[in-house]
């Protein structure tokens, strides 16, 4: 048996229902997890630039906090298309924040949302305890970062697109087992250099290197990849798939993200990027009442 094929068969041996530790927090197997997205970059798809500011950045890291995030994602680049942000310009809108955030939240989950070594090296000697890699380890040296100074990553799945680059005419003979391959193939290096295997997420990138249908064929299949043991995050808030899907613009595909949503908890993920948390913890929290996994707040119905 390949190295590769026996420690793929040892994780799913715990089954994917094992722990997730991040940071100073242990999230169950029955915890549905909540990423709140705070973007330091002038040209968001989202916000436009809202929280490019560090007072606005920190009013909205305490307003996802009061809404219910356990993990806060902070980034310094614009995931698609841009002006051209160097190293020292990412870590100028990052670093001395995620400083502040972790001197205000000790025991938030912090995430940095990079796929450059050097920018995640400073990130973690900052505060950050996760490395959300979106770029599917287009650095190959972000790994040994993550092993270096214990903290979590993601391994993400992008059909081999280099950084901030959009997908053309793209095509997979089967996208779920593309996904698979790549992330859980990522997964195993990381654990080989030293990185926990319950500290990393996996994830199938909604949107990067797919189309609507691939998204939607990807959420579909959801307990495939659910089924390879590790933790899988989905980051679905308010994307291109939801808006063809539904042709609506970004500020009206709350909705569609929040159907989603409930789709890929009760299919078994347990991250949730996310902008709008309230909403997503509400429906989050709904989906585990009715899997049986969390009481309802109150039960006055019938019992009076």
């Amino acid at each position: 048996m390949a190295a590769g094929d026996e420690q793929r068969r040892s994780r799913r041996a715990t089954g994917p229902g094992g722990p997730l530790r991040l940071g100073r927090r242990e999230f169950g197997p029955d915890e549905y997890v909540v990423m709140g997205i705070v973007n330091r970059t002038p040209d968001s798809f989202y916000d436009r630039g809202a929280t490019y500011g560090e007072s606005a950045a920190l009013d909205r890291v305490d307003r996802l906090v009061e809404e219910g995030a356990e993990i806060i994602d902070i980034g310094g680049v614009k995931a698609g298309h841009g002006e051209d942000v160097s190293v020292t310009e990412e870590l100028r809108r990052t670093a001395s924040f995620v400083a502040t955030v972790r001197a205000r939240y000790p025991d938030l989950v912090i995430s940095v949302d990079t796929w450059r070594a050097p920018v995640a090296r400073e990130l973690c000697a900052a505060g950050a305890d996760l490395i959300n890699d979106t770029w599917s380890g287009a650095d190959p040296e972000l790994v040994e970062v993550a092993a270096e100074y214990g903290v979590g990553l993601v391994c993400s799945h992008t059909g081999g697109l280099a950084p901030r680059t959009d997908p053309h005419r793209v095509s997979y003979p089967d996208v779920m087992s593309d996904v698979i391959e790549r992330v859980v193939g990522l997964a195993e290096r990381a654990v080989a250099a030293g990185v926990r295997d319950d500290a990393i997420v996996v994830d199938p990138t909604h949107d990067f290197g797919k189309n609507t249908w691939h998204s939607l064929e990807i959420t579909r299949r959801l307990p495939e990849l659910v089924a390879t043991g590790w933790p899988v995050l989905v980051a679905m808030s308010r994307k291109d798939f939801i808006g063809e899907t539904l042709d609506l613009p970004v500020e009206e595909r709350l909705p569609g993200t929040l159907a989603a949503t409930a789709i890929c908890a009760w299919a078994g993920a347990r991250v949730f990027r996310a902008h709008d948390v309230r909403e997503t913890r509400q429906v989050l929290d709904m989906v585990a009442s009715i899997r049986g996994v969390r009481p309802p707040s109150v039960a006055r119905r019938g019992l009076a």
